[in-house]
């Protein structure tokens, strides 16, 4: 393999990757490279001309290979960035969304009034944590919460596991099916559980992530709808509940929330936001 410079790798990455219909093709391609060398991906613009060694390409070659068969940057280059966190990412649970991170701008907005965090500490709930990342960002903007992060996969509480201990988040780690075996009222309940449904049409990013993070039956909402009966039971009164589902299944939601006596009080993107009465 003849050697090639940091800017021609990047130019021949990007060009590989927007031939299979790649959008996000240049930012791909640094991410790779950039994470192959260990370096930043500014990095990458200040040395443009430093010539790549062949172990250095050949890696790089191979991680692009895996990104023209869509397998999500997450995964090759093993972390994601949410609300300026760095999480470690594997096949195990879903990649943490930017969208997701409306759940915390959510939070902070009702936390000062709806929640006060007075006296006794105020409980969560991060229901499918997956990566953790909701849970444990919750547990490290406000320290005062008693966070437990919850999946009914080991392989994914595993992972939330590592990403509390390298974000130093003190959370509580309980394997279990939603809400099952809770016997204590819980303040405010977080949930991005399961909702695609099967017939709808999905990126083929999306195959590679583990299916038991990604579909439910009936519309989608056979888990949201499970959740939201347990959640009216367990919910403190004032207590939150937020939930992330696609638009085209909010009206279903707050139809199911309003049944179970939950009050509809805000929609912020994909995040809808409930309270017990």
């Amino acid at each position: 393999m003849t050697s090639t410079t940091i800017h021609a790798w990047v130019l021949e990455a990007t060009n590989q990757l927007q031939k299979v219909d790649i959008t996000s093709a240049r930012l791909d391609a640094e991410l790779i490279l950039a994470h192959t060398l260990r370096r930043p991906r500014t990095y990458l613009h200040a040395h443009g001309d430093q010539m790549l060694d062949g172990r250095q390409e050949e890696i790089a070659y191979a991680r692009l290979q895996l990104r023209r068969e869509r397998t999500p940057v997450a995964y090759i280059i093993g972390h994601k960035e949410f609300y300026g966190r760095r999480f470690k990412t594997t096949p195990a649970a879903l990649i943490p969304r930017p969208e997701s991170e409306a759940m915390i701008e959510l939070l902070r907005s009702l936390m000062p009034t709806t929640l006060p965090l007075i006296k006794e500490r105020k409980t969560l709930v991060d229901v499918g944590t997956g990566t953790g990342c909701l849970g444990i960002t919750a547990k490290l903007e406000w320290p005062e919460l008693d966070v437990t992060l919850t999946d009914i996969s080991q392989h994914a509480l595993n992972l939330a596991t590592q990403n509390s201990s390298l974000l130093d988040a003190k959370v509580r780690v309980h394997k279990g099916d939603l809400l099952r075996g809770y016997n204590i009222p819980i303040d405010i309940i977080l949930a991005n559980l399961p909702y695609v449904d099967r017939r709808w049409d999905v990126s083929p990013e999306t195959h590679a992530e583990p299916d038991l993070a990604l579909y439910a039956s009936s519309d989608g909402l056979t888990l949201i709808r499970e959740l939201i009966n347990q959640a009216a039971q367990l919910l403190a009164v004032g207590g939150a509940l937020l939930l992330e589902s696609d638009e085209r299944q909010h009206a279903a939601v707050i139809q199911i929330c309003t049944a179970h006596g939950l009050k509809h009080e805000t929609t912020q993107g994909l995040i809808t936001y409930f309270r017990r009465r």
